[in-house]
């Protein structure tokens, strides 16, 4: 999640809709200048017993963050917290219950992602063992419940903890309990964004399937393979899912924006602090009739907050991002930009993605995305078939646009190579949550916490 390190109380209030409607336009790039930004999270935990560190102890969240001062990162802090460390390959984050995040800089080919990742790994494993640390990648916390989990010291986390239970049963469990991979893409016009926006929608559910990598809650198989997925839900209605409005004719940035003017608030960020805006309509802050601020309008860094706290499959921006798919291991961080920059950034590659999913129909598009995370590659799409039907024809469709990009490596390889984990899912028709669930009926003989040893990075 986004983490703010001052207020920006000098940036122009918004008067007009067209300020609103500005940061997706600014968005737009030249293909030359399109980048790939990389997300991931892992869950922290410690070697002696695997609990879940808190924020303050000896060795815990505060005392990690710090230690990358070691590599060149800088502390950011929040109310005199370190919250967040910034360096050259982005910043180093904070989820709600400690999951560290790397927000990846934007880079112009898979091989500095993966490289970027190597980096970043190889730093927290040496401060892992420094301090007993483990780091693990997966969808959900396959053992702890929510009261085994601490809460990190960021202000918009109080007021969404706060708010989640009065929207969905499940919010808490996505803000405390999953880790997820997700790619951030640019466009280059309107038309561009809308066209990947859609071809993003409609194929996130493989993403989801080929990710899908949190099968068990609180130590037992919970009957899905991506859990993660299931928990957006039932986490608030009124800010997740598919958007059927992406797909209708004339779809584009007003469009969205009046969607998210329709998404209630959380909070307003004002001299260091967070207010509280829950549920709160941004309609009336641009009338200067908040409630959390009465009198005031709105700020077009508000806008920028606001907008980051929506949760849909695919998110607008001032680019796109990805957000199917469940936490894994490396080579996994390397496989989901791969998998959309093949399908996105080629023209050919993203005409031929469309014309496999623009005959589907909003209803089974729909339960396709409700199916999938109980059924990942079996799920149903429109139109007769499953996921495992179209998987080899989506990742043939990537690597060729992969092929087409030309982006080498020193050695002289292309990116398709970075497709090559999804391509043995596929193979063997078994996503990862599914060959987890064999270890814990076979080999681990029904002690998740085996997962420790055998899925750590």
């Amino acid at each position: 999640m986004s983490t703010r390190t001052q207020s920006a109380r000098t940036d122009p209030v918004i008067e007009s809709r067209e300020q609103l409607i500005r940061p997706m336009q600014k968005g737009e790039k030249p293909k030359v200048d399109w980048r790939i930004g990389t997300e991931h999270e892992k869950f922290v935990y410690a070697k002696s017993d695997f609990h879940a560190p808190s924020y303050d102890e000896p060795g815990g969240i505060r005392d990690i963050l710090m230690a990358l001062t070691e590599y060149g990162w800088s502390p950011v802090e929040e109310n005199g917290k370190v919250i967040a460390m910034a360096g050259p390959d982005g910043t180093v984050s904070l989820e709600p219950a400690g999951q560290l995040e790397l927000s990846g800089a934007p880079v112009v080919n898979i091989h500095q992602t993966c490289a970027e990742t190597g980096r970043h790994l190889t730093q927290v494993k040496a401060i892992g063992e420094k301090f007993g640390i483990g780091f693990i990648g997966a969808g959900m916390w396959p053992d702890k419940t929510r009261a085994e989990l601490p809460m990190m010291p960021k202000g918009r986390y109080a007021i969404m903890s706060s708010y989640m239970p009065k929207v969905g049963n499940l919010g808490l469990d996505m803000m405390l309990r999953t880790c997820t991979i997700q790619v951030n893409l640019d466009y280059s016009s309107e038309a561009d964004m809308a066209q990947k926006f859609r071809v993003g929608l409609a194929l996130q559910p493989l993403a989801t399937a080929l990710f899908a990598n949190s099968p068990f809650t609180e130590g037992k198989p919970n009957g899905f393979l991506s859990f993660r997925s299931h928990i957006w839900s039932d986490t608030d209605p009124d800010r997740t899912g598919m958007l059927p409005f992406v797909f209708e004719d004339g779809f584009g940035y007003e469009r969205y924006v009046d969607y998210m003017l329709d998404v209630p608030m959380y909070f307003v960020f004002r001299d260091g602090k967070y207010i509280d805006a829950s549920g709160q309509s941004f309609r009336d802050f641009l009338n200067g009739e908040l409630p959390a601020l009465p009198g005031e309008k709105p700020l077009e860094s508000d806008w920028q907050d606001h907008l980051s706290t929506a949760f849909p499959e695919v998110r607008l921006k001032s680019f796109l991002e990805m957000r199917g798919a469940d936490g894994g291991p490396w080579n996994r961080i390397c496989a989901l930009p791969a998998f959309w920059v093949g399908l996105l950034y080629d023209q050919g590659a993203l005409d031929a993605a469309w014309d496999l999913v623009k005959g589907w129909d909003m209803a089974g598009r729909e339960t396709l995305r409700d199916k999938v995370p109980e059924l990942g590659l079996r799920a149903p799409i429109p139109g007769g078939g499953t996921l495992q039907d179209i998987a080899g024809e989506v990742l043939k469709i990537a690597r060729a646009g992969l092929a087409a990009r030309g982006e080498l490596n020193s050695a002289g390889d292309d990116e398709t190579g970075f497709l090559a984990p999804l391509q043995d899912i596929v193979a063997a028709g078994k996503t990862p949550a599914e060959v987890c669930l064999d270890h814990y009926h076979g080999d681990w003989n029904g002690d998740v916490t085996r997962i420790y040893e055998t899925k750590s990075f």
